[in-house]
């Protein structure tokens, strides 16, 4: 059974959301103004609604394409049900164990999806587990694809990126209400959401969070200008307009998301000027160096102490581009199909090749270009995030999360977004999807409480169990049932990729 409940955010504001099972949820909440028309490519503005907002059910999505298509796995489960159409879908969900409550940590999660889907109000995401341990858990919306992060002369860049900015502002500033510490907040995002928090560390403003936790991301992603540039021009030819807002403001959203899928199945090379395409053509929008937010590649704002006095764990999954190369249909990798995807990603390609074998990373092609492909988007940002942020204040851990699937034969192994039913306390508890987790094996069950206690207890003190991570001793703490830490999680293959950008 639920039951209304409702807090008051003051100023002639509330919210009526719904309790259940000891945990009250409110879905739906503006953080800031509908973005509508030519205002999708402005800066966000502060939401200025007042009276009551009905917060019992879950609100639109931004604008995306359809994550149901036949033929292909359902994932549903990360990235949520796609495109679910209305003005006002700048909005937070909220999860606590008593509004009238007082101190409780916070958690803020920034969700994945390429940066051209994806939702907090993804099954993936419910935060009832977190409110149960004792966390205010909020979700958000942002703009992705063109109105998020399309690079646009005359608007703002990075305005997804702004959006998430001004949602923590909305937090600090109304999360007592709902029991929550505005002081002791903790944002964290897996995939694109986890380049979101390493672009955050650079750009949000002190203050802001005192935590965060990088799933599946690094600090190394940013577009340069003529890579942003050259997406810009891709779209507005598919879209048949001059690459201005005064053009991109009078079309519908339809033909934007129509056009974002275009250019993202057209192959488009976005290694531009000497650069590498430092997304590897797994999406072509994300944030850019604009020279306001990111003045470079947040890692190296890290190093210079943006992030100082944030205590920040990172980590990756073992097996991410199986997610990819195993689950999603893909034709299979041959020997110069693996050859040409090195020489994208390395000067040496086949020195690099010969060295994945030689460490035990694949045999076949495809094993291979899965595992390099792991760490030139994964692992390696990962390692130097953790290393930037090592010697600074602010404590700095790292974990690798090593549980294999037993999908597809076993070989779906430790894919990218295994981890997040673990993190949300949701094994055994939703269907889990390509992911394959089986939700009453004993070990599977102990390395989920483990996991998710492992947040619960960084979100509340910044200590998820384990050593810190430090330049002389670079603990890595391995998350599968055996749950063993190590000293050496980067072997000699990696260090192949020292000084490639």
């Amino acid at each position: 059974m639920s039951a209304d409940v409702a807090v008051d955010l003051g100023a002639g504001r509330s919210v009526r959301g719904l309790r259940a099972d000891g945990v009250a949820v409110f879905r739906g909440v503006p953080y800031a103004a509908a973005p509508v028309g030519a205002g999708r490519f402005e800066e966000p503005r502060p939401a200025a609604w007042s009276g009551e907002w009905d917060a019992r059910a879950c609100g639109p999505t931004a604008p995306q394409g359809r994550t149901e298509v036949p033929g292909l796995p359902d994932l549903s489960v990360l990235v949520g049900p796609g495109w679910l159409p209305g003005a006002e879908y700048l909005t937070v969900d909220v999860w606590t164990p008593d509004p009238g409550a007082g101190g409780l940590p916070v958690m803020v999660f920034v969700h994945g999806g390429s940066f051209t889907g994806g939702t907090g109000s993804a099954p993936g995401y419910d935060g009832s587990g977190f409110a149960r341990d004792g966390v205010v858990l909020v979700t958000l919306n942002y703009r992705v694809g063109v109105p998020g992060f399309l690079r646009l002369p005359g608007a703002p860049d990075n305005r997804g990126l702004r959006d998430q900015i001004l949602a923590l502002g909305w937090v600090r500033d109304h999360v007592a209400r709902f029991g929550g510490d505005p002081e002791n907040v903790t944002v964290f995002g897996e995939s694109a959401g986890a380049l979101s928090v390493g672009a955050l560390l650079a750009a949000a403003p002190a203050g802001l969070v005192r935590r965060a936790i990088s799933q599946s991301g690094g600090a190394s992603h940013a577009l340069t200008p003529a890579q942003a540039d050259r997406v810009t021009a891709a779209v507005a030819g598919q879209l048949g307009v001059p690459a201005t807002v005064a053009a991109f403001a009078g079309l519908p959203d339809e033909a934007l998301v129509e056009a974002v899928a275009h250019v993202s199945a057209s192959g488009l090379d976005l290694a531009v000027d000497g650069v590498r395409d430092p997304l590897m053509g797994l999406s072509r929008f994300g944030p850019v160096v604009d020279g306001e937010l990111l003045t470079g590649q947040p890692v190296e704002a890290v190093r210079a102490g943006t992030a100082d006095g944030v205590d920040l764990l990172v980590g990756a999954n073992r097996d991410e581009m199986n997610l990819y190369l195993v689950a999603l249909p893909s034709p299979p990798v041959t020997e110069p199909m693996l050859r040409a995807a090195a020489a994208r990603l390395h000067p040496g390609p086949q020195e690099l090749i010969d060295a994945y074998r030689a460490a035990g990373r694949g045999v076949t092609p495809g094993e291979v270009l899965s595992a390099l492909g792991t760490d030139y988007m994964f692992a390696v940002p990962t390692a130097r995030l953790a290393e930037a942020h090592a010697d600074r204040p602010g404590g700095t851990w790292r974990y690798e999360f090593a549980w294999r699937s037993p999908a597809a034969d076993g070989r779906l192994g430790a894919c990218h977004g295994v981890e997040l039913p673990f993190v949300f306390g949701l094994v055994g508890r939703i269907d889990t999807g390509v992911l394959g987790i089986p939700g009453t094996d004993p070990d599977v069950l102990a390395l989920a409480g483990a996991t998710h206690a492992a947040w619960v207890a960084f979100a509340r003190d910044g200590d998820p169990g384990w050593p810190r991570f430090t330049a002389d001793r670079p603990a890595v703490r391995r998350l599968d049932v055996a749950g063993s830490l190590t000293l050496a999680a980067d072997g000699p293959e990696r260090a192949l990729w020292r000084g490639v950008r």
